[in-house]
């Protein structure tokens, strides 16, 4: 409301406000400065989802939900759940929109990093918890609790343990900040009738973003499916002729792997890594002796050459991988040079794209439809990119190069389908092994 006044209306209105007080109590006063979308709604619900797009004010949101809850006295226990240990740390409680630089200097909470606890004046508690550790929520009580990014969570136990134990005071609500992507559980808490759901765009936001920002943006992912997703917060659904659906992947996902046989590191490198570029996709995976593939890890991300290599080199390691593949259609001789510049004695195969990405993908979709490829947890941006994927690929529609898939696909062609007969006969032999067990 201030944000639309003129200059000389705001004025007039600040000049009523005659004390230092008084001005404090405004600029600490979430009610007067927050857009009508960033209010918590009135009625009896249990959970308040705020689908939004980057840059929305998502965090600030969630921030000062949970310091009127300390501070009005509402929650005495409040649980802080994020995607990872180190974003409940720099984004919910360290971050520039966090619990700490939104906090009222006459009733700062005390913060210890090491436990990620916060203790305010009048006694209410805030814990810290990592949605990668859903067992970590098995046991302590909160009355409150704001989880932000649930969409990019990669155990949903966590919320199911979150929720368990959300179980004190009269009335004990969660708030969930995070941009929309059609997993399984944002679709169920779209549909749970005690969920109330606001959605905002980045463009509400415009006069708090830097210059320029919006424009450039806007202009690289306007109708994508990227942008109506990431901008716009759209709940898309799977899409047409999509190789991979949501349904498929939640069916192959599990928490253990069998004794791997084998593994392997797969790198897509980008050529360049400015902003803009396309990513460098780092993939994981192995062969179980049950003869599934499972994919363990995506680290995919816009890294220099140097960079992505010494990441590669790393997973190698710390997974005792068997080998690396590299595609070499745009590095060439870079990839084995740069590799064997940090490690000379890494395991090393050169594979070279003569076909489309997506005949290459194709088999390797099939491989998942008949229920021999696993996902040891969730990888929320890679599952984006399997599920935007189709037989006629538009980069220009998906906003992006699906370099994570494709990084995924010479992982498991590798294991499973070069040669072929391999990955049959190591399916087969998964099969015996199996029924042997059962008697």
């Amino acid at each position: 409301m201030l944000g639309s006044l003129s200059r000389t209306e705001l004025d007039e209105r600040l000049a009523r406000l005659t004390t230092p007080e008084d001005l404090a109590t405004l600029l600490y006063d979430w009610r007067a400065w927050g857009r009508p979308t960033q209010i918590s709604p009135a009625g009896d619900w249990r959970v308040w989802l705020l689908l939004a797009g980057r840059g929305f004010g998502k965090t600030r949101t969630g921030a000062e939900w949970v310091r009127i809850q300390a501070e009005d006295g509402r929650a005495g226990r409040i649980a802080l759940v994020g995607s990872t240990a180190a974003a409940v740390r720099d984004v919910m409680i360290e971050g520039e929109s966090g619990l700490l630089a939104n906090a009222h200097p006459s009733f700062r909470p005390i913060y210890k990093s090491s436990r990620l606890h916060l203790e305010w004046p009048n006694g209410a508690l805030a814990f810290g918890y990592s949605a990668e550790e859903p067992n970590a929520l098995r046991g302590p009580q909160h009355d409150a609790a704001w989880c932000d990014e649930l969409a990019a969570w990669r155990y949903p136990e966590a919320w199911d343990n979150l929720l368990m134990g959300l179980r004190l005071g009269d009335d004990p609500r969660v708030v969930v900040t995070t941009t929309p992507k059609p997993t399984r559980l944002i679709r169920e808490l779209v549909r749970d009738p005690l969920c109330v759901v606001t959605r905002g765009s980045t463009r509400e936001n415009r006069h708090n973003l830097a210059p320029g920002f919006l424009s450039s943006i806007v202009k690289r992912y306007e109708g994508t499916r990227l942008g109506r997703q990431e901008l716009e917060a759209e709940l898309l659904e799977d899409v047409p002729g999509a190789l991979w659906t949501r349904e498929l992947l939640e069916a192959a996902r599990v928490r253990e792997t069998p004794p791997l046989r084998r593994v392997v590191v797969a790198i897509d490198p980008a050529v360049t890594s400015k902003p803009g570029s396309d990513e460098t996709g780092l993939v994981v995976a192995g062969l179980g002796d049950d003869g599934l593939g499972y994919v363990l890890k995506d680290a995919s991300g816009r890294y220099r050459a140097e960079d992505w290599a010494r990441r590669a080199i790393a997973l190698y390691r710390t997974f005792r991988a068997d080998r690396v593949i590299g595609e070499t259609n745009n590095g060439g001789d870079l990839v084995e040079s740069t590799l064997r510049a940090i490690d000379r004695g890494v395991s090393y195969k050169a594979v070279r794209a003569s076909r489309g990405k997506a005949v290459r993908a194709e088999p390797v979709a099939a491989l998942y439809e008949q229920g021999r490829v696993r996902h040891r947890g969730g990888f929320p941006e890679l599952e984006d990119q399997m599920c935007a994927f189709t037989a006629d690929l538009d980069r220009g529609a998906l906003g992006h190069s699906p370099d994570r898939v494709d990084a995924l696909v010479w992982a498991l062609t590798e294991l499973m389908l070069e040669p072929a007969r391999t990955g049959l006969l190591d399916y087969y032999a998964g099969l015996v092994r199996a029924a042997r067990k059962g008697g």
